[in-house]
């Protein structure tokens, strides 16, 4: 298991993170989402090492993580990593053998991944003269290639086309249910993080602001809303009492209105197309979160 306990760590009067703790358990997707500048990258820098938190610990296995646990940890960064005038494939040998592999398990590791991430055609090709979306699959393929114990991703799935999407989301669910590897990562596509992940970690302004399950970060939360569309008519609720329209289909009701009472009024109207309870996504979350955190 990662843990990370009361991070801190400031650049010269800005407070880049302030005391945060979470987990991450073997097996665990877990999302890292928040505003630009919120202190995703820093913290994910604290947990490679490249930066030292002012406080606070980060561990491994109920451990303060050394150097010798770092080298089991796959980054991905958000920035390109790769030496754009070498070969993908020599590539990601080279980056198995810096993690300890011996030549033959380096080769063969690095002939698996490229096969798995869909680039195997392009091993003999420079990193350059790949597009963006087959870069980010290398890159990818670099953090995997030494079968890490701990995944980490920052932006991992930007620049990738509808196909890559899947494929990367189909290589971490698989790497995380099989191997139990534990994978955190950020990411701005917040549909692809409600997918994916078991758990999400709201930061603003350095401060962990929300974390948990999708679920359990729903709880509580617009529990009476309703999505509703009856054919041909853009407001149908309207005077209706214990019924406020609040958007395009989407109704609040009342505490005590019976949601039957309200199908059977729309049924009066017209030809009912849709109704049921509506179910918070995670975008509409971390938008109630950081709006609920803004002093």
């Amino acid at each position: 298991m990662l843990e990370l306990r009361d991070l801190s760590k400031r650049y010269a009067d800005v407070l880049a993170l302030d005391r945060v703790s979470l987990d991450v358990g073997p097996g665990e997707i877990s999302g890292f989402v928040g505003p630009n500048g919120a202190g995703k990258t820093t913290a994910m820098r604290i947990i490679l090492g490249v930066l030292v938190a002012d406080s606070g610990v980060v561990a491994w296995e109920g451990r303060p993580l050394d150097a010798e646990s770092r080298r089991r940890i796959g980054y991905m960064p958000e920035e390109r990593g790769l030496y754009p005038k070498m070969r993908a494939g020599d590539q990601l040998r080279y980056f198995a053998e810096l993690h300890g592999l011996g030549p033959d398990d380096a080769a063969a590791s690095a002939e698996r991944w490229m096969e798995r991430l869909g680039v195997a055609d392009r091993a003999g090709d420079a990193v350059e003269e790949l597009s963006l979306g087959n870069q980010q699959r290398v890159q990818l393929g670099a953090a995997l290639v030494h079968s890490p114990d701990l995944l980490v991703l920052d932006e991992p799935f930007s620049g990738l086309d509808p196909v890559g999407v899947e494929v990367l989301a189909d290589v971490l669910t698989t790497e995380s249910r099989e191997r139990g590897l534990p994978v955190i990562f950020s990411s701005h596509q917040l549909d692809l993080v409600e997918r994916l992940c078991d758990s999400v970690a709201i930061i603003r302004s350095g401060r962990l602001v929300a974390s948990g399950g999708v679920d359990e970060l729903r709880e509580g939360r617009a529990e009476n809303l309703w999505e509703i569309e009856i054919a041909g008519q853009a407001d149908p609720l309207d005077g209706l009492p214990g019924a406020h329209q609040v958007g395009p289909g989407l109704v609040a009701l009342d505490s005590g209105v019976d949601p039957q009472s309200v199908l059977d009024h729309a049924r009066r109207i017209g030809a009912v197309e849709r109704f049921g309870r509506h179910r918070t996504t995670l975008a509409e979350l971390f938008r109630e979160v950081i709006a609920d955190d803004r002093p």
